[in-house]
């Protein structure tokens, strides 16, 4: 396997025009290499107007980002927030460092993101005891979001979008992250664009964001010496990697473009293999296709195509593990009726690498063909 070239699922990729270089550069020159500084003001501006948000945050990861927003909205001891049950742990964690409760929703089978009705029924079974709700765009696909919004705005809770894997998708023609009171994306090394780690919180709330902005600089009060009347946090990006963010963001809409290049490849390759089902991309969606994923009916198993990839060194993975299956928040309540279970077992996240080429697609392809053979 070690003569093998190497393909992964999503890795890291440097504009080949060097733009992340130059932002870095003048990081250095000019020794703004400490948290804030031009390139943190220029990649929250930049940002906001790419995706048509009025005002943004960049902070030191996505998982900080969904942090800040819970706080903005108010979530304390004892609230309800609900959230996903299909999603990272990075979803939900922060829920839990403001000591609310989570409640996680199901999935529809036709979006792989929170289900509508299991979410009336959350609703009505906690009343005025829910305080916002999580709303994930999983894999890059948005959620249906006019109804969500609708019952959102009819039980007076706010809703966050945890956008972290759907930078650049676009539901009904505007970009996910910006229908709710706060938008969450992530620039994790395996994300569509990367800052190496690194997240932004985005609203059209000035107020909601300037707080934040400020909570997230250990909540320094403005005066001559050190004083904090708020508990305060070290979530502020630093100017370097805000200049990674600059010279990727340059590169989305092509970074896009590829994704939905391997997403097609995929779809024209193994679409007819029997019991292989893509993720639904409805019509009013266009995804950012981050990750190309599959649900398996038939004998051939996720785990079977994992290891066969893994064996030629081609990295792939399981769908995420429902958040009420997992070990730390197996005591909390779950509405829906098991479909998120369904799509974790039988679903395989196929190697979605930007870098990847058509002699990597036809190899990864081969692979999945011969377990039909």
């Amino acid at each position: 396997m070690a003569d093998k070239k190497r393909i992964y699922l999503s890795s890291p990729h440097m504009s080949e025009e060097g733009f992340e270089i130059e932002y870095i550069k003048e990081a250095f020159e000019t020794n703004w290499i400490a948290p804030l500084g031009p390139n943190v003001d220029g990649f929250e501006r930049e940002l906001a107007a790419k995706i048509g948000a009025k005002y943004a945050a960049a902070l030191s990861s996505g998982t900080a980002a969904i942090h800040m927003a819970l706080k903005a909205a108010g979530v304390g001891e004892g609230d309800i927030v609900f959230c996903p049950a299909l999603t990272f742990s990075a979803t939900a964690n922060p829920i839990i460092y403001q000591n609310a409760i989570p409640v996680f929703i199901d999935s529809n089978i036709k979006t792989w993101n929170m289900d509508l009705g299991a979410l009336e029924t959350a609703f009505e079974k906690y009343g005025d005891r829910v305080k916002a709700v999580l709303v994930v765009h999983l894999y890059g696909l948005s959620a249906d979001l006019d109804p969500i919004i609708e019952l959102c705005k009819k039980n007076n809770v706010t809703l966050i979008e945890d956008a972290a894997e759907s930078l650049g998708t676009t539901y009904k023609g505007k970009y996910t992250g910006t229908f709710g009171d706060y938008g969450v994306f992530s620039f994790n090394g395996n994300k569509i664009i990367t800052t190496s780690g690194g997240g932004m919180l985005v609203s059209d709330n000035e107020e909601g964001i300037a707080k934040v902005k400020f909570w997230a600089t250990q909540a320094r009060d403005k005066a001559r010496h050190y004083q904090h009347s708020e508990l305060g946090y070290n979530y502020r990006m630093s100017n370097v990697v805000a200049g990674i963010g600059r010279g990727q963001l340059k590169v989305l809409d092509q970074r896009v473009a590829k994704k939905k290049y391997i997403f097609e490849y995929y779809k024209r390759e193994l679409g007819k293999l029997d019991g292989i089902q893509f993720m639904p991309v409805n019509e009013w969606n266009e995804p950012n296709y981050w990750l190309s994923c599959i649900i398996l009916s038939g004998q051939v198993r996720p785990i079977d195509i994992i290891e066969a990839l893994e064996k030629e060194n081609i990295e792939s993975r399981p769908i995420w593990k429902p958040m009420h299956e997992q070990p730390f928040y197996e005591a909390c309540d779950f509405v829906g009726e098991g479909i998120s279970k369904r799509i974790f077992e039988n679903g395989v996240c196929l190697p979605s690498d930007t870098k990847m080429t058509d002699e990597d697609l036809e190899r990864a392809c081969s692979v999945v063909k011969g377990l039909w053979e």
